[in-house]
């Protein structure tokens, strides 16, 4: 697409609809035909020729750039583009450079859990929105996630409806405002976190909405706090 111009593979030249319209009587026109539509053809159009010399007016019975696509066909590639991707996990124990998750530090059992997006941004939370086109059409989709759902790996499930808040030593052993969890059992435990996103898309005349997850996960290790006597 350059401009208002909108490239036809089968004629090979920019095309556009031709404004005004020609009269039936005009020679352009198929003898007795007074369907489809007379189309501007342009071989030389450039971003900064607008309207070049060599337009040549055709008749089609269809748009020579082709068929209107699907419009869902149009939402799927809007949120391709988006590069949607399942959250970075952020939670305790996980507090500090001396906890990294490679190497999972132990939670202590009866104390608060805090759970949150490590990652937090238009791909992994939203809301980020994006346009696919084909031709002169286009749909435009915006995505936002509508709640991670927390797999604790012992079959019970937190739900939230915000990416959470980090966990900060200064707390102490307040529970999470957001997001948060307490085992009553140690163990090791796989995290999962499942992010529930809502897109939601209009174009050419059509509206819908789309509903995708992806998940990410990690292990947690969880024991008794042991007292030390001296």
């Amino acid at each position: 697409m350059v401009g208002d111009w909108y490239w036809s593979y089968e004629w090979a030249c920019h095309t556009q609809l031709a404004a005004p319209q020609p009269p039936y009587s005009d020679d352009v026109w198929p003898a007795g035909t007074t369907e489809g539509a007379i189309y501007d053809c342009a071989r030389g159009i450039t971003l900064t020729d607008p309207f070049p010399d060599d337009v040549v007016r055709r008749w089609s019975p269809i748009p020579p750039w082709g068929s209107p696509p699907d419009p869902a066909e149009l939402a799927e590639d809007a949120i391709a583009a988006m590069n949607l991707r399942a959250i970075q996990i952020g939670s305790t124990p996980y507090t500090s450079e001396n906890c990294p998750q490679a190497d999972p530090c132990i939670g202590i059992i009866g104390y608060p859990q805090y759970f949150w997006v490590a990652d937090e941004g238009p791909s992994t939370w939203g809301p980020i929105t994006r346009t696919a086109a084909a031709g002169p059409y286009s749909v435009t989709a915006t995505a936002q996630v509508d709640r991670i759902e927390w797999d604790m790996g012992n079959g019970e499930v937190v739900t939230c409806t915000t990416p959470g808040i980090p966990y900060q030593d200064s707390y102490g052993k307040d529970p999470s405002p957001e997001c948060g969890y307490v085992y009553q059992e140690d163990g090791y435990y796989v995290l999962t976190a499942s992010s529930y996103w809502v897109v939601e898309w209009a174009g050419m005349g059509q509206s819908g909405t789309i509903e995708l997850d992806l998940a990410q996960s990690h292990q947690i290790v969880m024991g008794e706090a042991q007292v030390i006597n001296q």
